[in-house]
C-alpha cells in the first residue's frame, strides 16, 4: 500500500467539517491529517484538532491590515513545513490570492454551502430562501483563482421546507456537509476526481 496522502486543513472557527475530515482519515483511508491551521488563534477548532492529535498553527490575519500576500507568506510557513499533498478549506473565511491558489492548483478543496454555481460568496441560505428554491445543499469543489467556481467534486441536496429560516436550513445543510466532504476527500485522495452525489 502506498504512503497516505498528507492533508492540511484550514479553518477560521469551530471546525465541525475539519473534525469530520480528521475522524474519517483512519484505517484504510488513503490520507492522513498532518496540520490544522487557522487565521484566528482563538478558533475553537484548533483545540479540537489538538485533542484529535493533529498538529496546529495559527497566523492572525489582523496585523496584516489587508496585505493578503504578507499574511499568506506567514500562513505558508507552517503549511509548507507540513508537506501536504492536499489542502482542504473547511470554513476558512479568508479569500486567498491567485498566487497562493496557483501554488496548490489541483490539490486544494473547499466546501461551500450552496448548490454551485448558485450563490457563490456569502448568505447562501437566505439567498436560496429569497429565490423560492425547492432545494438547497452544499458543494465540494477544487479551488481556483475565481471564488467558488472550480470543478465540482461533489454535491449534497436537502429539501427546502415551507417553514425554513436561514438558520434552520443552514443546520440541515451542515449535516450534509459532514457527510459529503469526507466522502469526496476519500475519493480525491485515492486519485479519483469523479463527483460524489448525495
Amino acid at each position: 500500500m502506498s504512503e497516505p496522502k498528507r492533508v492540511a486543513i484550514l479553518i477560521s472557527g469551530g471546525g465541525s467539517n475539519m473534525i469530520r475530515l480528521v475522524e474519517s482519515m483512519e484505517g484504510d483511508h488513503p490520507a492522513r491529517a498532518v496540520l490544522v491551521a487557522s487565521n484566528d488563534a482563538s478558533a475553537a477548532g484548533l483545540e479540537r484538532a489538538a485533542r484529535l492529535g493533529v498538529p496546529t498553527a495559527a497566523i492572525d490575519h489582523r496585523p496584516f491590515k489587508g496585505d493578503r500576500a504578507a499574511f499568506e507568506a506567514e500562513l505558508l510557513k507552517p503549511i509548507l513545513a507540513a508537506k501536504p499533498d492536499i489542502l482542504c478549506l473547511a470554513g476558512f473565511m479568508r479569500v486567498l490570492t491567485p498566487a497562493f491558489v496557483a501554488r496548490f492548483e489541483g490539490r486544494m478543496l473547499n466546501i461551500h454551502p450552496s448548490l454551485l454555481p448558485l450563490y457563490p460568496g456569502l448568505h447562501t441560505h437566505q439567498r436560496a430562501l429569497d429565490a423560492g428554491d425547492a432545494e438547497a445543499g452544499c458543494t465540494v469543489h477544487e479551488v481556483t483563482a475565481v471564488l467558488d467556481t472550480g470543478p465540482i467534486l461533489g454535491q449534497a441536496r436537502v429539501a427546502v421546507e415551507p417553514e425554513d429560516t436561514a438558520e434552520t436550513l443552514a443546520a440541515r445543510v451542515l449535516g450534509m456537509e459532514h457527510r459529503l466532504y469526507p466522502a469526496v476527500l476519500r475519493r480525491f485522495a485515492a486519485g479519483d476526481r469523479s463527483p460524489v452525489w448525495l
